[in-house]
């Protein structure tokens, strides 16, 4: 693979009064040019370019590859030294009473941990209940009664601007009732219980009997 390097070249401006026009003619030419050389790359230069970019970029993800498993190991080394093995069984017991004691002070302290735990727990779930219990709870206000027109009440709710009768009966129709004949002779026959009280006993009989003949 064939690597190219590129160089800049910083130049300094010249003074208006030392640059003649011609000069700023062929640098603006040469910008252009280049602007023009950049747009029209051919696809192989590019493809190239990114080859090119993706090695460069996984060799320093390697190189950082290998300075975390350098790190490690020397934390490792430092952290966990190998053990020193004992020779005799006085001191093979030794180690493990002390691996014991080591062992007990860990259980002591994850208990006293868990205790801990379990306490915070309980006081989270105490204040969560003493703040459902006060967002409950609230003062209520004390309402009166008032005796209010369905036209107030709307007047009060829509503003004084706005004006609402209520009136049921101004949009009803009027309807003139006709009275028919027969309503007239039903109504000119009275109360039946008038006519049956007068029928009754021997003055209805002799008023019927009379009647017939």
């Amino acid at each position: 693979m064939q690597y190219k390097a590129t160089f800049t070249v910083k130049t300094e401006p010249l003074p208006k009064s030392a640059a003649p026009s011609g000069f700023c003619l062929q640098a603006g030419s040469e910008a252009k040019h280049v602007k023009m050389s950049e747009k029209k790359m051919s696809s192989s230069r590019k493809h190239h370019l990114k080859s090119l970019m993706l090695s460069i970029a996984k060799d320093l993800l390697d190189e950082e590859e290998a300075e975390r498993e350098q790190e490690r190991g020397r934390y490792m080394a430092e952290t966990c030294p190998p053990p020193s093995l004992p020779r005799t069984m006085q001191e093979l017991q030794e180690l493990c009473r002390e691996i014991h004691h080591k062992i007990d002070v860990t259980d002591e302290e994850r208990y006293d941990l868990e205790l801990k735990v379990t306490k915070a727990n309980k006081e989270i779930d105490d204040l969560k209940i003493k703040v459902q219990d006060l967002m409950g709870k609230f003062k209520k206000p004390v309402l009166r009664k008032v005796r209010m027109s369905a036209d107030a009440m709307l007047k009060a709710l829509l503003g004084s601007k706005h004006t609402v009768n209520l009136d049921l009966r101004a949009n009803l129709k009027q309807v003139k009732k006709e009275v028919k004949e027969e309503d007239k002779e039903l109504r000119d026959v009275g109360d039946w219980r008038k006519n049956i009280e007068d029928k009754s006993g021997m003055d209805g009989r002799k008023k019927m009997f009379e009647a017939e003949a």
